[in-house]
């Protein structure tokens, strides 16, 4: 896992609401520093604004993937209030995971 103060707050919010079987947290926000919001701005040049995540939870029985998702940025409501920008989701049941 990224070792941030935002993705060690996700993480921390994650775990405690799915209780998942793992969770990757990769802070990906180089890679997006060239695009305008975050070149404009009292933000500008932040980081800790887009994520790559993958989390395997029983949490995700029986939802589909939209309200995996929903559910996910639902949690990090508060982190999209401060900065967060985008997070790129797997979000795969254990039985999913397993098959690959």
């Amino acid at each position: 896992m990224t070792a941030g103060i935002r993705a060690e707050r996700m993480n921390r919010q994650l775990t405690e609401h799915l209780k998942p079987q793992s969770v990757t947290i990769k802070d990906d926000s180089a890679r997006h520093a060239h695009h305008a919001p975050m070149t404009r701005g009292p933000d500008a040049g932040a980081s800790e604004t887009h994520f790559n995540m993958t989390i395997v939870s029983p949490a995700f029985e029986g939802m589909t993937r939209i309200a995996r998702s929903k559910m996910v940025h639902a949690l990090l409501a508060e982190e999209f209030a401060t900065g967060l920008h985008a997070l790129s989701l797997t979000l795969r049941t254990p039985e999913e995971a397993a098959r690959g």
